[in-house]
């Protein structure tokens, strides 16, 4: 064997345990470290209903059937969130110029978490969310409470 060849075949050789001993430290190496992320602090999300124009499909009626409720939804954060359930959370009242009205006779029922289809409310924007049969009157409702607007107390639950 010439020297050129000899030379060569070492240089393929020494190229070959080479390349084998960085696969096994490549295989064989372990390490760690730290990591850091930071998020934003979520605003409340608002929930308003029945502002002036917002107009409910339906209207409650003593032994009637169910009746849309409107919830107007305000996003003050960065990015956009999905409202994922609404519950009841207080006494039913009827607005302040029909004060005799107090068996209201109307309930809440809340729609099933989570809400389908989903609502999305963009980055700082308020949205419309309507909940379809969601309030319902009794006949036990008072005579006094013809014409009122109730107000029904709800919590929210807004996903980011």
């Amino acid at each position: 064997m010439t020297r050129t060849a000899r030379r060569g075949a070492g240089i393929v050789v020494l190229a070959v345990l080479l390349a084998a001993g960085v696969a096994w430290g490549y295989w064989q190496t372990t390490g760690s470290g730290t990591g850091l992320a930071a998020t934003d602090t979520l605003q409340t999300v608002t929930v308003a209903a029945l502002v002036g124009g917002d107009d409910p499909a339906s209207a409650l009626v003593p032994g009637g059937p169910a009746a849309e409720v409107i919830l107007r939804v305000t996003n003050p954060n960065a990015s956009a969130v999905q409202v994922y359930g609404v519950t009841g959370s207080g006494a039913i009242t009827a607005d302040a110029g029909h004060s005799a009205c107090t068996t209201t006779g109307v309930t809440f029922t809340a729609p099933a978490s989570p809400i389908t289809p989903t609502v999305t409310v963009p980055a700082s924007s308020t949205v419309l969310v309507r909940l379809p049969g969601a309030a319902s009157m009794s006949v036990a409702s008072l005579s006094a409470c013809q014409g009122a607007t109730f107000s029904i107390p709800v919590t929210m639950t807004a996903h980011r």
